[in-house]
């Protein structure tokens, strides 16, 4: 039994149950075999020779090929059996995505791409592999421009199906970043309806209640008039300047004991209501002229019950309201971009990202600068995925600022010159800026933020896919995305044209 001498690759395959041929010239036998190998079809005899050296591997269902997250430096093709492909997502939970059957070439994304293994390969059953090492590989590459083109070929099709791939999970990803939140967004507004429901309900059967006292009870015309004029007052009145909660509260006791001495029932519960619509002992003392102390009382209470109930019924509109953002920034996060032609209102864009992810702002006490340019034109295009690109900058950023830091976003447009073969055209670029007042970037790691896979946290608490997601959308809308960063100041700028060509 034999193992490759290279350490990494060593330690992500080597296994007791594993099985390795020694490297030798390629038997007639072997070559038949290759021959069903789809990138390996067109090749003569002779030509298969270039795989001489390349050994052969047994596997036993259950044993690891390659390790999410780990580097691998070796092409398998897959004579017999079958290959898992999975992945660890962000709950830290394996996700099967797919089977690969005899045929299959393995492992040439992560050589020329020179990149960390997407996906955990492992055994689904009992296989038989040629592996080369990274060394035979291009020395394959080199001497066979066949090979070379097959390789090439299929890699540029397994890359277009992990960028689709990559792109949903990164959505969905996204979505489940933001369910939770939502979920306690809806409860909030939800559970104040409620309970402003509940007490309509008993402000309603007061009202009732003291509605027919004072109908049974013989009024003047001026009486009538004072407490019509009350309620006009106290519907429509206003302060017209917010009370500190020391003036709140001297007021209210003030009020409170001006009642009390008037005989006026629960006068401690109705200061606060007429205290916060501007109604106080000075507007209330014609009210004591014109009546008996108990049909003040129950006067004053009927004035409460209607003034209270008014207020219930704006707190439930308010409730509402938010639940109807939320849905609504539900609905442009889902629909945004479908492939139809479209403008899009990047302020609402990001507005609604910015509902949606509300809940971590305020655990964190993260302090919101927004400057939205109101004249912003709208973005003409037919690209998907925006709110990916500002549910990831966001969620970064507040990652990024930390207990009661600071986030910045800012929009604005500007004219930009292209170039000179154009003789002095121009055009339209829409501009977002997500910054933050995190520590900032390593500068060891600024270089390599937007390659695909790219992480610094530990596999399965995040894909490495947000960033170089976020690239991807940008570039397919005919834009960029550059960024600056040091300890206290990280930017991001994202030009959109605002009326991308095609």
């Amino acid at each position: 039994m034999s193992t490759p001498t290279s350490d990494k690759t060593a330690h992500v395959l080597s296994s007791a149950s594993s099985q390795f041929q020694p490297a030798a010239r390629l038997s007639p036998e072997t070559i038949a075999r290759l021959h069903t190998v789809p990138i390996l079809a067109s090749l003569s005899d002779e030509m298969m020779h270039c795989l001489d050296g390349a050994r052969g591997r047994q596997m036993h269902p259950g044993e690891v090929l390659a390790q999410q997250g780990k580097t691998t430096r070796n092409l398998w093709i897959l004579l017999e059996g079958s290959v898992r492909i999975s992945y660890r997502d962000g709950s830290g939970r394996d996700q099967i995505e797919h089977i690969l059957k005899a045929g299959a070439s393995i492992g040439e994304v992560t050589l020329l791409a020179g990149v960390p293994a997407p996906t955990t390969l492992s055994a689904a059953s009992e296989c038989e592999l040629l592996e080369l090492d990274e060394e035979q590989f291009w020395t394959l590459m080199t001497a066979c421009p066949e090979v070379r083109k097959a390789i090439l070929g299929n890699m540029a099709m397994r890359l277009s199906k992990i960028q689709s791939t990559t792109f949903q999970q990164e959505k969905m990803a996204a979505l489940g970043t933001l369910a939770a939140g939502l979920m306690h967004e809806l409860n909030n507004p939800g559970a104040a309806a409620r309970r402003a429901a509940s007490t309509l309900r008993e402000k309603m059967a007061r009202l009732h209640s003291l509605s027919a006292r004072l109908s049974r009870t013989e009024l003047t015309h001026e009486q009538k008039d004072r407490l019509f004029e009350l309620q006009k007052y106290a519907l429509t009145s206003r302060l017209t300047q917010a009370l500190s909660t020391i003036e709140q509260t001297d007021a209210e006791d003030a009020l409170a004991e001006w009642m009390e001495t008037a005989h006026v029932s629960d006068a401690w519960k109705l200061a606060p209501t007429f205290i916060s619509i501007g109604i106080g002992v000075e507007e209330l003392r014609c009210a004591r002229e014109s009546f008996s102390a108990e049909i003040l009382s129950d006067a004053l209470n009927w004035l409460d019950a209607l003034v209270s109930s008014q207020q219930l019924v704006g707190i439930i509109e308010e409730s509402i309201g938010r639940v109807t953002d939320l849905v609504d920034a539900v609905k442009s996060y889902a629909y945004e971009g479908r492939g139809q032609r479209q403008d899009i209102d990047l302020n609402e864009s990001i507005h609604g990202t910015m509902v949606m992810l509300g809940h971590k702002l305020r655990e964190r006490q993260i302090a919101l600068e927004k400057s939205f340019d109101p004249a912003l034109p709208h973005l003409a295009t037919e690209c998907q995925g925006l709110n990916q690109v500002w549910t990831n900058l966001l969620d970064n950023a507040i990652d990024a600022a930390g207990e009661r830091g600071r986030i910045r976003v800012e929009t604005w447009s500007e004219t930009v010159a292209l170039n000179s073969v154009q003789d002095g055209k121009t055009r339209r670029d829409l501009c977002v800026l997500i910054g933050n007042s995190g520590p900032g970037i390593p500068p060891e790691t600024q270089p390599n933020i937007f390659d695909p896979f790219f992480t610094t946290k530990s596999v399965g608490a995040g894909t490495g896919l947000g960033l170089g997601i976020v690239y991807r959308i940008v570039e397919q809308c005919g834009g960029n995305i550059r960024f600056s960063s040091e300890p206290g100041n990280t930017e991001f700028v994202v030009r959109l044209p605002a009326n991308p060509a095609g």
